[in-house]
């Protein structure tokens, strides 16, 4: 079921807005150009950037610190005026330059990295706040049933400094989504929470999403989460979007070396590509290279999963560090030409560095790039 309309809000509105687009997708972000002022001219925070997502669809756009990810969640609230480009929402234009609908008006949820509880209101109260429009029967019908959405029931009267951070998370999603938003914008939801907590809050949030088909988009430096979450993952790189996909695609079919070398832990080990695959120190990888790279120097993306444990492989490297993971050992093993590739073993096989490991080389998807001059 789609959440409340936005159609409404747009109607109270005295500016000009587009038509609705029939069979729209629920966000479409088009072409969108973003910067401010500085003491040296002006600094281009995002440049060109589209993507779209369908209602009911989890998106993510990862990137490092300063990439411009939560400028986009902020433009996309409203809190931001465009210098280029346009923003729709369910088929509804509501910024462009020049023109940039209220951020109260776009009918959204909004979960900040900081919670942004309200410290003087009990979480009950703090599920109410964004309600007004219902009367105080159905406020208090629909403050319950959030608060039991996400286990918290029994902490309706309770106030925020009473909290771990793991409940405040829960009472700022159980917020934004009581009001039964048609988007819902993450800002980094995790970044506080220790690891295990972590784990735990993300299926969560991936059961409520799913089963109340709300429309999400969120912005992380955390690839596992965008990953676990997600229908579609966009990389961000100096503020524009290099690559928009499923996670499936992102990770095993990167469009440039940058997207490769920022999702999983890859090295990238020189060869010479042929027509069946790229003869490379680690011998002959079969594949489909680039019809375009043939005959020239590339560089092949090895991940860890792409080396298998083998002690009776012809391939044997030495060990030049061992990271020990609980289930697993994570080995560094080392190329005669000096590059070190890592690889995943089970903890049962414990080697030692300076031992060498015996792995076979498993690629599922032949990963190639030009080589770097």
């Amino acid at each position: 079921m789609r959440s409340r309309p936005i159609t409404p809000l747009f109607n109270a509105v005295n500016q000009a807005v587009s038509v609705r687009a029939t069979g729209a997708p629920l966000l479409k972000v088009d072409q969108l150009g973003l910067g401010y002022p500085t003491r040296r001219g002006r600094k281009q925070v995002l440049a060109d950037f589209s993507f779209s997502l369908e209602p009911g669809q989890t998106g993510c756009l990862i990137g490092g610190s300063g990439s411009g990810k939560s400028t986009l969640l902020r433009a996309i609230a409203g809190f931001e005026h465009l210098e280029g480009g346009s923003i729709w929402l369910d088929g509804l234009e509501v910024s462009r330059p020049g023109y940039n609908l209220a951020p109260e008006k776009r009918g959204l949820g909004m979960v900040f990295q900081d919670f942004a509880l309200f410290p003087h209101l009990s979480v009950a109260a703090n599920l109410a706040s964004g309600l007004t429009r219902l009367s105080a029967n159905e406020r208090e019908q629909r403050v319950l049933h959030e608060l039991e959405r996400v286990g918290l029931a029994d902490l309706a009267p309770a106030y925020p400094h009473q909290l771990s951070g793991g409940q405040k998370q829960r009472v700022a999603i159980a917020r934004a989504l009581a009001p039964r938003p048609q988007l819902l914008l993450m800002d980094e939801p995790f970044s506080n929470l220790d690891p295990e907590l972590r784990l735990a809050l993300r299926s969560d949030l991936y059961r409520l999403l799913r089963e109340s088909a709300t429309t999400c988009l969120l912005v992380t430096h955390d690839q596992h989460d965008a990953f676990a979450l997600s229908d579609m993952v966009g990389v961000i790189h100096n503020g524009r979007l290099r690559q928009w996909d499923t996670p499936y695609a992102l990770y095993h079919t990167p469009c440039d070396r940058l997207v490769a070398d920022f999702v999983g832990e890859g090295v990238f080990v020189p060869g010479m590509a042929k027509k069946e695959g790229v003869e490379t120190e680690l011998g002959f990888l079969s594949g489909r290279a680039p019809e375009h790279l043939v005959g020239g120097r590339v560089e092949v993306l090895i991940r860890p999963e792409d080396l298998l444990h083998n002690d009776d492989s012809n391939l044997a490297l030495p060990i030049s560090e061992r990271v020990f993971r609980g289930d697993s050992f994570l080995y560094s093993l080392s190329l005669p030409s000096g590059l070190e590739l890592k690889v995943i073993v089970d903890s049962h096989h414990n080697h030692n560095p300076g031992e060498k490991l015996g792995v076979d080389v498993a690629l599922d998807h032949l990963v190639v790039f030009p080589a770097q001059q």
